[in-house]
């Protein structure tokens, strides 16, 4: 499967000021997967698993010199390791924190060799010791998009028709119809990358269900590599309890144990550090950054992936492909979900995304919107409906409330469409909101599908 970090890579690739590069996101979303791919571009490609080879780590303790470090390698591993002709990858690198420092050096000392590091929990080590300004660069990976997914189950037709639709005007019924088709295939399926192919190897849901649990099995196993011993039993009960706190203001006091809020906040910062949950943090959204006027002791919580969220609650991911209509409805809050991982995926992958929200401090007129979000320099508020009859009365009052703000944008079940200061688009169409650095993948992406 193409991917939009393969763009991106591909153009790190041939900058001629290229930086060693980082690349940063949760275990299984295809990291290792797209470095691989890069290296078959290369003379040679040269991958160092710290986790898997443990005697590469003797290679960094005496110094960080990197002539010397590349001689070693080139000995350890029976390999030639030649600047301008090799990729060399550094997997699970936040086992060897020396490697992460010499990442600087090799920037200084060697920058025409192709440096690139990954980790499953990468930014545990990087909170430790911290990484040079403006000697080493990050790219930001997350499951596949759900313009990854209609491109990789070979809708690259409908993908194109979706991106060239430039209006409010109504596209085509039976467009529409395949959208919001694909849209439940997605929300059942997910965008993991081992479960996405599967799904176009057999079209068998049952076994992509499976895929599923042995990931949260995964995640599960990986407590005791990040937490201290007395908090594995809190980052558990999180990790179970919060799916079925999505779509609303997050609460320990509804995690079930006679637990505290000092207990079980470092533990969800700790979950947040391993990219497996997100925080959407309160905003006034009166002007920008959107972090400026941010609440933290009010936030909600998305999952890095909305398939992977309702597997751990196990809800039947079936049903999806019985009625995607009637389970937008059923499921609201895994849509409104599902519109925060895509603002993630179509973010800057230069940087890590922050998500808010907004809602009004006044418990006589309670007004919520569910996300705010920066679009071309402009505060937007976004409004997901699952298929309800509700007004859209929190938009209007936030528009009201903040001028700053020409118009509003709902995502739902219901075709393009425009009345007065709010703009209508459907669920499928969230990559409409694509940041400057996406577009190009997006583009490039829908051309590669388009000449094989």
């Amino acid at each position: 499967m193409k991917r939009l970090i393969d763009w991106h890579l591909q153009q790190w690739k041939v900058q001629p000021h290229r930086k060693p590069l980082l690349i940063r996101g949760a275990r299984q979303v295809g990291k290792t997967f797209a470095l691989r791919n890069l290296g078959k571009d290369f003379k040679n490609f040269v991958e160092v698993n710290f986790e898997y080879l443990k005697d590469a780590k003797k290679i960094f303790e005496k110094d960080l010199r990197p002539d010397r470090i590349i001689q070693e390698l080139n000995i350890f591993l029976s390999v030639d390791i030649t600047p301008g002709s090799t990729l060399l990858f550094f997997d699970e690198i936040q086992d060897c924190p020396e490697a992460l420092q010499s990442l600087r050096y090799f920037y200084e000392v060697m920058p025409s060799l192709h440096v690139i590091a990954a980790g499953s929990l990468l930014d545990f080590a990087i909170e430790k010791i911290g990484i040079p300004v403006g000697r080493v660069e990050s790219l930001y990976c997350y499951p596949l998009s759900f313009f990854e997914f209609i491109i990789a189950t070979g809708h690259s037709h409908l993908a194109k028709a979706i991106l060239e639709h430039k209006n409010d005007e109504p596209i085509a019924e039976v467009v529409h119809q395949k959208g919001l088709e694909l849209v439940g295939q997605y929300l059942a399926i997910g965008g993991m990358p081992e479960v996405v192919a599967r799904w176009v190897e057999t079209k068998n849901p049952k076994q992509c269900f499976s895929i599923y649990q042995r990931l949260i099995d995964t995640y599960r196993q990986d407590f005791g590599k990040y937490c201290k011993e007395h908090q594995i039993k809190y980052v558990k009960e999180l990790f179970n309890e919060m799916p079925r706190q999505i779509g609303r203001q997050f609460k320990y006091s509804q995690i079930h144990g006679e637990y505290k809020k000092r207990e079980l906040a470092p533990s969800l910062d700790l979950l947040c550090t391993a990219n497996v949950v997100y925080k959407v943090h309160h905003t006034a959204g009166h002007g920008l950054p959107l972090g400026a006027e941010s609440n933290s002791e009010w936030f909600k919580i998305i999952f890095l992936d909305a398939a992977l969220c309702q597997a751990i609650l196990g809800l039947d991911l079936g049903t999806w492909f019985l009625d995607p209509n009637a389970e937008f409805i059923n499921r609201g809050s895994i849509v409104e979900a599902f519109v925060g991982q895509e603002l993630l995926c179509y973010s800057s992958p230069y940087r890590k995304e922050d998500l808010y929200y907004w809602k009004r401090a006044d418990k006589q007129a309670k007004a919520e919107v569910d996300f705010l979000y920066e679009h071309r320099g402009k505060i937007l508020p976004l409004e997901i409906k699952s298929g309800d009859r509700r007004t859209l009365k929190s938009l209007h009052l936030f528009l009201q409330m903040h001028q700053q703000s020409s118009h509003g944008l709902r995502f739902s079940a219901q075709n393009y469409s425009r009345f007065d200061h709010i703009i209508s688009r459907p669920l499928y169409d969230v990559f409409s909101l694509a940041h400057e650095d996406q577009k190009e993948s997006l583009l490039n992406l829908l051309n590669y599908t388009a000449g094989r």
